[in-house]
């Protein structure tokens, strides 16, 4: 559905990435997919599921403030 994806490159660092995305599933309900960890790396991944796109979009566009007040840029 939508698509979020965010990268940090910090001096001296590994590149780090943060994806954020919004689908529907099989019931009706919208998941917010969230994958982060170093760039070329397997990462890390949680699902959080949500009754309806407006609180969905709302929690995906709070992680994605989140994750830009700590240094990630838009991809």
């Amino acid at each position: 559905m939508a698509t979020c994806l965010l990268y940090r490159q910090a001096p001296a660092r590994v590149p780090r990435f943060y994806r954020i995305e919004l689908a529907m599933n099989l019931f009706a309900e919208v998941s917010v997919l969230r994958e982060w960890g170093v760039a070329g790396g397997s990462g890390q991944s949680t699902i959080n599921i949500y009754g309806n796109l407006r609180e969905a979009s709302i929690a995906a566009d709070h992680h994605r403030k989140r994750m830009l007040k700590r240094g990630y840029d838009r991809a």
